[in-house]
């Protein structure tokens, strides 16, 4: 997966790749899906969710350009393989679930492979996680219309917010807060599953 998907598509962090070479990605994917778990594709977790593609997962982690202490924001859970990913490369990660059985789900899948440094919450990522901002880094794993205004107060000065925006395409975004001001470069194109909740 890594030699043949995400290294000759332009993948140079080692760290990332590092990760991706340790969390084995079959854990995440259900048994209808096992033979499809490294191939280059997004995959169904339940709850009308997708685990990403490795290579938007690769991609989306090396944009935030972790440097191994950051308090990172994760919004959609989902499966927790991108969890598990981020788990390995920063100091704390925070993720937030809108679909209840997916988030426990993922929760008890990552507490048995004994990591120690996520903080799982049940909720509407719009609205980010209040208690603990701000975040170095966030991670958005679905597409909002634009990016919510929560996640852009929770972001610390000098932090990084990767997200894809759009309605039903999106493009992938990158927000860095600079003397309070967001810089805004834009990525590559994408498809994710939309952002849900009331707030639009």
């Amino acid at each position: 997966m890594v030699k043949h998907q995400i290294v000759p598509r332009g993948i140079e962090d080692s760290r990332v790749l590092d990760a991706m070479l340790k969390v084995p990605r079959h854990r995440f994917v259900g048994g209808e899906y096992q033979s499809l778990a490294y191939s280059d594709q997004p995959l169904p977790v339940g709850g009308d969710q997708t685990i990403s593609q490795p290579y938007m997962v690769a991609l989306m982690t090396e944009l935030l350009r972790l440097q191994g202490d950051e308090k990172v924001l994760e919004i959609g859970t989902g499966s927790g393989y991108q969890t598990a990913i981020l788990a390995q490369l920063t100091r704390e990660v925070y993720t937030v679930e809108i679909v209840e059985d997916l988030g426990q789900k993922a929760r008890k899948l990552l507490e048995d492979m004994e990591y120690t440094n996520i903080r799982f919450k049940i909720g509407d990522g719009y609205f980010g996680w209040k208690e603990y901002m701000p975040f170095d880094v966030i991670m958005v794993t679905c597409g909002p219309e634009r990016v919510p205004q929560p996640l852009i107060d929770q972001l610390a000065e000098g932090g990084r917010l990767v997200i894809p925006v759009g309605s039903v395409y999106q493009t992938l975004i990158i927000l860095e807060k600079i003397g309070g001001e967001l810089q805004k470069t834009k990525s590559i194109s994408c498809r994710f599953v939309p952002m849900t909740g009331g707030h639009w």
